[in-house]
């Protein structure tokens, strides 16, 4: 973090020299399981012709391997593309059950999942809260 920089969340005001963000159109999990030693090219071909989405859209699409302990997040930006990687040294992460090929994740799913933290059951409690109490 840059002195004189304010964050909060993803986002980042005020000087940012050397600093960047990734601040994606939207969150995607791609629910069936990738051989995660695939680089950057194979998982942009799986995203176009195997999701049939444009990779240059703008959104960070989430990848994990088979045994759930590793995420790969590819995100195309204007200056090229981004490539993170997240194990877990401890339990899995948690993964809807198979049924489309992706699913939305808000960017506060997001964060919960890259904890390791199971965001479902965090989505549903809010979501079933009363808007007034």
């Amino acid at each position: 973090m840059v002195a004189g920089a304010l964050c909060h969340g993803s986002r980042c005001i005020g000087r940012s020299a050397g600093v960047v963000v990734l601040s994606p159109t939207g969150w995607w999990l791609v629910l069936a399981a990738v051989d995660l030693r695939c680089g950057i090219d194979r998982l942009l071909v799986l995203i176009a012709g195997g999701l049939g989405r444009d990779p240059r859209e703008g959104g960070a699409y989430v990848f994990r391997n088979r045994a759930g302990t590793r995420i790969k997040v590819v995100c195309v930006v204007a200056t090229g593309v981004w490539l993170s990687v997240r194990r877990l040294h401890e339990g899995r992460f948690v993964w809807p059950s198979a049924g489309e090929s992706l699913c939305a994740l808000s960017p506060d799913e997001f964060a919960w999942l890259s904890a390791g933290v199971d965001w479902q059951r965090l989505s549903m409690t809010r979501k079933g809260l009363p808007a007034h109490v």
